[in-house]
């Protein structure tokens, strides 16, 4: 019975993270504020974060889980957490010291930045509890259904729909500045059609 609880904890978690980047995606995309770079970097360490239990979750569909498979997956996860914690927190003091009225459109009081710091933070104590019960969690005797391939389906949705948004603000540039105001992409086309149509003109 924990073995399967284990199991479908690693899809809660997965899960929960899929909900924290798409909500990301809708403040991005209804408000129009545009993820600088730090916030890049948290989600990307959120998406290395969920990494931890989907390791655990495909281990389970090659057979049971061995401990130190399920200890892998979320050392993987504690280690991901914290790096992004540091980054949360580096964004968190850069906008702290007022009338500094901090970056982005605040969710419920908090900017997405504190989120994120708080949500690191949970990961952080879960992997840590989880670990410490991981003899009595770690799969066994699970199947490897239709809903565990929905959940894994909807995270590589997401990672892969973070790399186009990345691309598309980011255009062909290295490095993002710190308070985006555009799509670069668009505008890199927009500048090139604008050349093309001006290039034709004069001959």
């Amino acid at each position: 019975m924990t073995g399967r609880l284990g199991f479908w904890l690693a899809h809660l978690f997965v899960l929960a993270y899929c909900g924290v980047l798409l909500g990301g995606f809708a403040v991005q995309f209804v408000t129009g504020d545009l993820p600088c770079p730090l916030c890049i970097l948290q989600r990307m360490a959120m998406m290395l974060v969920a990494f931890g239990p989907l390791y655990i979750i495909v281990r389970t569909r090659r057979g049971d889980v061995r401990l130190a498979d399920y200890a892998m997956g979320y050392g993987m996860s504690i280690v991901a957490a914290v790096v992004g914690a540091a980054v949360a927190v580096r964004q968190i003091l850069l906008h702290i010291v007022p009338p500094d009225p901090g970056y982005g459109s605040p969710v419920f009081g908090l900017h997405l930045y504190t989120w994120a710091f708080i949500t690191f933070c949970v990961v952080v104590v879960f992997c840590g509890v989880s670990l410490i019960f991981a003899r009595a969690l770690v799969p066994r005797g699970v199947r490897f259904g239709w809903p565990s391939k929905v959940v894994c389906g909807l995270f590589l949705v997401i990672v892969a729909a973070n790399l186009v948004v990345v691309f598309l603000q980011a255009g062909f540039h290295w490095f993002l500045p710190p308070d985006p105001d555009r799509y670069e992409i668009f505008h890199s086309l927009a500048s090139w059609g604008a050349g093309a149509m001006s290039g034709g003109a004069t001959e």
